[in-house]
């Protein structure tokens, strides 16, 4: 799990965070990477679900 602040996804007065988190894949089983770009205070909350 990572979270970033990217310069180049901030906005005027609006501040982004693109989060990535490794998901694994109930068929193959291979592991996958999920990328979200949200508000900072959102994050935890994304983090967190399954």
């Amino acid at each position: 799990m990572a979270k970033k602040s990217v310069a180049s996804l901030q906005t005027g007065s609006k501040r982004l965070t693109k989060a990535i988190k490794m998901v694994k894949s109930p068929k193959s089983g291979a592991y996958m990477f999920v990328e979200s770009i949200m508000a900072p205070d959102q994050v935890n909350e994304w983090l967190s679900k399954q």
